[in-house]
């Protein structure tokens, strides 16, 4: 019975959270709505998700969190910077990143969280699922973008999703 009104049970707080963050308020009413939308999102999407998402190590994946917020801010100062240097020094490039992630759900965390830290964008996905073409503003070395990738967001990933 629980399983059916909480298909994904930690969904439902972290749409709720969100809601609320997004308001900037803590009234009953909004408490109410983000419960609300807590609920019917993932009742509503549940045709949508093929299989029950598994978190393997939740710590990691927290840990995971906090990196890539911390990433966020530390890319917009960078780019700022950037910008404020002018565009004549700015070194565009793609740069094809090997995925060894194999759970789709993880695949799809590491091309957003590429995206949502300023200065790179996942730009295309192999059809095999193998290969993510990321762009980056400012490529001095693709090797290390390369490397920051795959360390920094896909290795956690590995660990939360994938199974072992």
């Amino acid at each position: 019975m629980i399983r059916r009104l909480l298909p994904h049970p930690i969904l439902t707080p972290t749409i709720t959270a969100v809601w609320l963050l997004l308001v900037n308020s803590l009234d009953p009413g909004q408490v109410l709505l983000g419960l609300f939308l807590g609920l019917a999102v993932p009742l509503f999407s549940l045709r949508f998700w093929p299989d029950r998402v598994q978190i393997r190590r939740p710590l990691t994946l927290l840990r995971f969190c906090g990196l890539v917020l911390y990433d966020i801010v530390a890319a917009n100062l960078t780019v700022a910077w950037l910008i404020l240097r002018g565009p004549a020094r700015l070194r565009p490039g793609f740069v094809e990143v090997p995925l060894e992630l194999t759970s789709e759900l993880a695949i799809s965390l590491l091309a957003n969280t590429i995206c949502l830290t300023p200065g790179t964008v996942s730009a295309w996905l192999s059809p095999d699922r193998r290969i993510l073409l990321v762009h980056a503003l400012d490529l001095a070395d693709a090797g290390a973008l390369i490397a920051t990738v795959k360390t920094r967001y896909e290795a956690p990933l590995r660990q939360v999703f994938d199974p072992c």
